[in-house]
Parts: C-alpha cells; sequence; structure tokens
C-alpha cells in the first residue's frame, strides 16, 4: 500500500496574524528605510500635501546654499530654538504642549522642524484621531532623517516643502510670490515675514500683515540676529 502525501498543515489564526503583523512591518521598514536614503541626495518631488492640495502646488527646489540664510535663521528663531542641539524631539517644547493643550481647547503642537519634516514628506496633514496615528510613523521617520540625512539636509528640505501660502510650497516659490525675488536675495524682514506666516499659511498675510503677524513678524526679524550672534545656527553655518 502506497503512503500518500500528510495533509497540509494549517496554522491557527494567532500564528497568521503575526505573520501578517511581521512582515508588513519588514516590508515598512525596509521601504522608509529605501525612501529616506533616497530622498537624502535627491530633490523631493512631491509630498502627499502638495498631491491633494486643490489649489496647485507651485513649487521650486533650491539647494540651501541658494535660499537666504535670513530665512534659515527665521525659520530657527520661529519654529525651533533647538533645532541644532536635539536629536530631533524637544522634551521640555513637548511637555508645555501637552501641559497647554490639556488646559485649552484649541490645540498647539511641540513639533521640532525635523518632526514637521518628516510629517511633510512621508506622512500626511489633519486633525483629531488622525493627528495621533500618524505620530507613531513620525517618530520613526523622524530618527531615521536624523541619523541619515543630519541638520543641513533636514533645513534644506523642510525650507523646499514646507507650505509658504495658499498652494505654494518652499522657499523660492514663495519668495517669488510675494517679493518677485529668489529666496537667495530675502531681506531680514522678509524672511522673518515669511517665517511668521508658515505656521499658518492660509491664513496668516506675508504682505501687508497686520496685527499679531505684523508683530510677530517683527519679534522673528529681531532674533534672527540672536541666532547668528549665539550660534543656534551652528550645525548650518559653520
Amino acid at each position: 500500500m502506497v503512503k500518500g502525501k500528510p495533509p497540509p498543515r494549517h496554522r491557527s489564526l494567532p500564528a497568521r496574524l503575526f505573520s501578517f503583523l511581521f512582515k508588513s512591518l519588514l516590508y515598512f521598514v525596509i521601504a522608509s528605510l529605501l525612501a529616506v536614503a533616497l530622498f537624502a541626495i535627491a530633490p523631493v518631488p512631491i509630498t502627499a500635501t502638495m498631491l491633494f492640495d486643490s489649489n496647485g502646488a507651485n513649487r521650486q527646489w533650491r539647494s540651501l546654499s541658494e535660499i537666504s540664510p535670513n530665512l534659515v535663521r527665521g525659520v530657527i528663531a520661529a519654529e525651533d530654538s533647538k533645532f541644532c542641539q536635539h536629536d530631533g524631539f524637544d522634551v521640555a517644547a513637548i511637555e508645555k504642549a501637552i501641559a497647554r493643550n490639556s488646559a485649552s481647547k484649541r490645540l498647539r503642537g511641540g513639533s521640532t522642524i525635523s518632526q514637521q519634516t518628516a510629517k511633510n514628506v512621508f506622512l500626511w496633514q489633519g486633525s483629531g484621531y488622525s493627528r495621533y496615528i500618524r505620530k507613531i510613523p513620525e517618530v520613526w521617520f523622524t530618527f531615521l532623517i536624523e541619523t541619515i540625512w543630519g541638520k543641513r539636509r533636514i533645513m534644506e528640505v523642510y525650507l523646499n516643502v514646507a507650505e509658504t501660502g495658499i498652494g505654494t510650497y518652499g522657499a523660492e516659490a514663495g519668495a517669488q510670490r510675494y517679493f518677485k525675488k529668489s529666496a537667495q536675495n530675502l531681506s531680514r524682514i522678509e524672511a522673518a515675514r515669511v517665517a511668521a506666516a508658515l505656521p499658518s499659511p492660509k491664513k496668516r498675510a506675508v504682505n501687508g500683515a497686520r496685527g499679531f503677524t505684523r508683530r510677530y513678524g517683527n519679534s522673528i526679524a529681531a532674533r534672527i540676529n540672536v541666532v547668528k550672534r549665539d550660534g543656534l545656527d551652528g550645525c548650518i553655518y559653520k
């Protein structure tokens, strides 16, 4: 009597689920590493925010050497004064944001420029539950770009993909739109006005700014000198 093949063994549901999750995580890690490695040297062609912007996405990639140091120092002054000191996360700023948000219905973030860059390039915008779900991969991508790109590349990418106006992305497109000049030639006050509008570029005016935005821009313009004097841009300009 010829013995037949043993019947196939079926894995249990928990085993199959574990296998699926493990493979999914492995593929995600490999894909994210490849993407971060690619954009360490290549311009970012488009982001999810640009892709789904109903107003279009006017943008012109520029190297950091083609962007005014005034704007670099302006965004450090406005967005992340410890950019050159932290490893991607400003723990003190995060703690302040948590305490502030717990006492107010108006949510304000404590994200660093590194975190914003990771979000802008690899993830999505959004609020509510989507925002909290995004934080998990945001931590991973922030770690990767800090490790693989370094500070100078992070700043370069940030200033090329950040939304600088309605349907406008990056320093060059913003400079051309508002001041009819290259981002390389932005004055201190012009750079400060762009930096002041960055947190809410669809609502805050760059030209003809009034009220809070005007005062904030003037404050940033003064702090640009402080960033330079105190070497807070030391990881960019050595």
